[in-house]
């Protein structure tokens, strides 16, 4: 099967989701210009990322108009982007959703909170505490918010769960120098998804935002790694846009054929090796 993908770059305006609708009701209409099958926006995209007291006034249900005109507008296509999610229980999630013939099909909610440094997610933002992958109209997918991605063991749990893409959707800010044109933070994610790409013969689907919150620059970059390794797109840096590719899922296939570590990986020991370390730790106090 082959199906377009297309990754919408945008800079989201902070706090304010009416503008951010607007944003994405455009992008939707030039993605099904392009006939584009499968569209992905960044993390939060709908509400901007350094949000810290603004998170329970951006806050979405899953019942909300917002979320139901999103869902009407992307009748012909399939969709992902980032929002604050409220739970019934009054929880607030840096979430992701895929909608799909206008149905919610998958919900992630953001496991791995980075507060440390610059980043002060936890003190606004309850964790997830689910990794599934999901069935669509395109193959078997995992769906995964930046940090995420920096533990490997997300990744390789929706692996296991038989993703055959792993969509990243992000807001790295850029940071660090590097010797080259890039910055290290650039640098470091694309080492990141290419090596995932690799080990778990997947195709990486990865798409980070643009512009400027509170001083901090986010650069972009965002791309589309096949299991081989090869990058089939890449995106601009620091520029919005809709950047478009055709994915081919016997490339998988050939890739697995050639590199079978999936067939050969042992859950079982794994599983029964992390109860051990577990059962250890306990056992110690640490």
């Amino acid at each position: 099967m082959k199906f377009r993908v297309g990754l919408a770059q945008i800079k989201p305006t902070l706090g304010n989701i009416n503008e951010n609708l607007k944003k994405h009701i455009d992008y939707i209409a030039r993605a099904k210009e392009e006939d584009v099958d499968l569209l992905i926006f960044p993390e939060l995209s709908l509400t901007g990322y350094h949000l810290k007291d603004l998170v329970t006034d951006v806050a979405l249900d899953l019942d909300s108009k917002i979320i139901e005109e999103l869902r009407s507008e992307a009748r012909d296509l399939a969709l992902i982007f980032g929002f604050v999610e409220e739970s019934k229980h009054c929880c607030f999630y840096n979430s992701a959703i895929y909608i799909q013939n206008e149905e919610i099909k998958h919900i992630h909610r953001k496991v791995y909170l980075p507060t440390y440094g610059m980043f002060d997610e936890l003190r606004y933002l309850a964790r997830g505490d689910s990794i599934k992958a999901f069935d669509t109209d395109f193959g078997r997918m995992g769906l995964l918010i930046c940090e995420d991605f920096w533990h490997p063991s997300a990744a390789y749990i929706a692996v296991q769960d038989r993703a055959d893409y792993l969509i990243n959707i992000s807001c790295s800010p850029g940071r660090g120098i590097s010797t080259g044109p890039k910055l290290s933070s650039a640098e470091s994610w694309e080492r990141l998804n290419r090596t995932y790409a690799q080990f778990f013969t997947v195709y990486i689907i990865y798409v980070n935002r643009v512009g400027y919150e509170d001083g901090v620059n986010f650069w972009g970059g965002s791309e589309i790694i096949e299991p081989s390794c090869k990058e089939m797109l890449k995106a601009e840096f620091f520029a919005e846009g809709l950047f478009i590719a055709e994915i081919d899922d016997s490339v998988i296939r050939r890739e697995r054929m050639v590199s079978p570590m999936l067939r050969d990986e042992n859950l079982n020991l794994t599983i029964n090796e992390l109860r051990r370390i577990q059962d250890e730790r306990l056992r110690r106090k640490y």
